[in-house]
């Protein structure tokens, strides 16, 4: 399979303080990052493409330690994680989906054998198109407190031959969260849903 060719990276790191309420003693940061990749199969349809999902493997590894060194190098801290893919115009949507295997399991191994599964959300696009990615607790989906999503997009991408491949990262629920549900210091482990 072909060589991933990367265009460029973008890292955002948020921190939320409160959102109306009294100010969290910590504050919630929010991490995306974003690789900027050729699509290889842009332009022409290939029935067998699934070999580039091993060839996305340390491209999902490097994004996910270069995003937990955003968020404070510290592994034990990251609480929440989605991934998404943007595909560029002359891709197709089954490409983005190439990005599922790679981008989970890159964060599960980072994170130390995280147990849910990790959220996802893909879309075709042009340059600017924004997405929505999907935000689960990193060992139990059912932790209604850290349901959540984090918007991201690339101002002059994906290219209509690329892909903008994202993975996301949180450090602890909503800021004031209230809507009860499963508590993160309740969870069992034993199925990554409680």
């Amino acid at each position: 399979m072909p060589e991933v060719k990367i265009r460029k990276f973008l890292t955002s790191v948020e921190e939320i303080f409160h959102e109306g309420g009294k100010p969290a003693a910590t504050p919630l940061k929010r991490g995306a990052i974003i690789a900027v990749i050729e699509n290889p199969f842009a332009g022409s349809y290939h029935e067998e493409i699934t070999g580039f999902m091993k060839d996305l493997e340390p491209l999902g590894l490097t994004m996910a330690q270069r995003l937990v060194a955003a968020l404070g190098s510290d592994v034990s801290a990251v609480e929440g994680y989605g991934k998404g893919i943007i595909v560029g115009q002359n891709g197709e949507l089954e490409h983005g989906a190439l990005w599922h295997a790679p981008g989970g399991y890159a964060m599960r191994e980072v994170l130390g054998g995280a147990k849910a599964i990790v959220p996802s959300s893909k879309k075709v696009g042009g340059p600017g198109t924004r997405l929505d990615v999907p935000v689960t607790h990193i060992n139990a989906s059912y932790v209604r407190s850290h349901f959540d999503s984090i918007e991201v997009g690339v101002s002059d991408g994906p290219r209509a031959n690329e892909m903008a491949v994202v993975l996301v990262m949180t450090t602890g629920a909503r800021i004031h969260n209230r809507a009860g549900g499963l508590k993160a210091e309740d969870i069992k482990g034993e199925d990554g849903l409680r």
